[in-house]
């Protein structure tokens, strides 16, 4: 088998540009059913053209059986019979923030990661408690810790004061006690309706207004959190929230034995060689929302590797091959 890993960033990245720009074309008409629908189809057509022998660990879901990029399927070119290809392990979210696109809210992504097999946890699709921090903080907090106390120890490896940091919180009913305790503490908050993986990256990079991610949200996007932290060099410390027999059952099945484990990015994404990618669907601070002109569009991405060690902001002008041929009016 040969490795053909250094070649992978760019098709991914094409992976997560094609779904960002068919759903993009959705965006704002109040169908979030259709939004994800015409995200997950152009995902998987332009992953069936990847040069691997692809398994999808985290995708559509394992509960509702979802038609196409469920849990288990497999993808790329080595789904279609070619042999001796790289195994590659991928988590994906055709379009992370289905509301956000559906009402043109900022913070809408396509987004997927890769690694060797293995090297993605096999997340079941449950909640997940979540403390996500920059390079400079993630060896001063615990995930039980008080929020006051992580919120000091934020503040101080970063030389400021708590009141300067930025909370980024899920608007939920769930979290009205933690929005209490980092108000107390007195940080200041940004809740957000959906989004928390995009919030996550923000985390880590250094000047997006985000200093650190509280409270609970999807375990599956965990998953993806960690691998952007294992490229960014932040940290994200998670527990699964497994509240009932049948939770613990299916996290059981999915290979999940210790029900209090704190997880850390290297738990979550073991793997050596990681890719992460991204595109803005709907404006965010990361990246822009596509933006469509006539002769074809427009898309802003993140790519990151743990192999070599590097993020890249890419910007793509997506020419029309009628426009191709005439020439593009910028």
């Amino acid at each position: 088998m040969v490795s053909n890993w250094p070649e992978l960033a760019p098709a991914f990245l094409q992976v997560v540009e094609e779904a960002a720009i068919a759903c993009a074309h959705t965006m704002g008409q109040g169908d979030r059913h259709r939004s994800d629908h015409v995200a997950v189809e152009a995902m998987r057509s332009r992953l069936d053209s990847v040069p691997i022998d692809g398994r999808v660990v985290i995708g559509e879901g394992e509960r509702d059986k979802a038609p196409m990029l469920y849990i288990g399927e497999e993808v790329g070119r080595g789904a279609k019979g070619e042999a001796g290809l790289t195994q590659v392990d991928i988590a994906v979210d055709p379009l992370e923030g289905t509301n956000l696109c559906a009402t043109g809210a900022p913070r809408a992504i396509a987004v997927l990661a890769a690694s060797e097999r293995g090297g993605l946890l096999h997340a079941p699709d449950v909640y997940m408690e979540k403390l996500v921090v920059g390079a400079q903080s993630k060896e001063a907090v615990d995930l039980d810790a008080p929020v006051a106390h992580n919120l000091q120890q934020i503040a101080k490896c970063l030389d400021r004061d708590v009141e300067d940091l930025v909370v980024v919180v899920l608007d939920r009913t769930r979290h009205e006690q933690l929005i209490e305790e980092i108000r107390n503490a007195g940080a200041r908050i940004r809740l957000i309706g959906d989004g928390d993986l995009t919030a996550a990256i923000g985390a880590a990079v250094v000047g997006s207004g985000v200093d650190v991610v509280m409270g609970s949200g999807g375990a599956p996007e965990g998953v993806l959190a960690a691998a952007a932290m294992r490229c960014l060099g932040g940290e994200i410390f998670g527990r699964l929230v497994l509240d009932s027999d049948e939770k613990k059952e299916r996290a059981s099945a999915m290979g999940v034995n210790d029900f209090n484990k704190v997880y850390t990015s290297a738990d979550l994404a073991s793997g050596e060689n990681i890719i992460f990618a991204a595109t803005g669907v709907t404006e965010g601070s990361l990246m822009k929302g596509v933006r469509f002109f006539g002769e074809g569009c427009r898309t802003s991405s993140v790519v990151m590797q743990s192999k070599p060690h590097q993020v890249q902001f890419i910007d793509t002008i997506h020419v029309k091959e009628q426009a191709n041929r005439r020439g593009l009016r910028l």
